[in-house]
């Protein structure tokens, strides 16, 4: 299994979920993030103050599926979320547990900390 988490930028995370519903993935979450990257430097010559740092928002996918598939949903969402200009966003490919080594909270034992008399 492989954990692909991508940023990219908002006005393209609809374009991006909508390329992978057609991809075969396990797992998928969505989040909107705020952060910033090698344009730093060129930012903080417009943040208000002195010591201000200046966050641009971001919308990060991160998807659960086969090592086999990796590489073509990596293809589809830089296919989708490339504009070519700084500030596209970065896409990062963990080694993650497979499904049955996961643990499901649903089915998990609750422990409450008090011990058994």
């Amino acid at each position: 299994m492989k954990q692909v988490i991508a940023i990219v930028k908002p006005y393209l995370a609809e374009k991006v979920l909508e390329e992978l519903s057609r991809a075969p993935i396990e797992a998928l979450n969505v989040r909107e993030v705020k952060g910033f990257g090698r344009q730093k430097s060129y930012l903080d010559e417009y943040s208000d103050s002195e010591y201000g740092q200046t966050f641009l928002p971001k919308v990060e996918i991160t998807i659960w599926l086969d090592d086999y598939r990796a590489e073509e949903t990596i293809r589809r969402i830089v296919q989708v979320a490339r504009s070519g200009r700084m500030g596209d966003g970065k896409i990062f490919v963990l080694p993650a547990m497979s499904a049955g080594e996961a643990i499901d909270i649903a089915a998990a034992p609750v422990s409450t900390g008090k011990k058994k008399k």
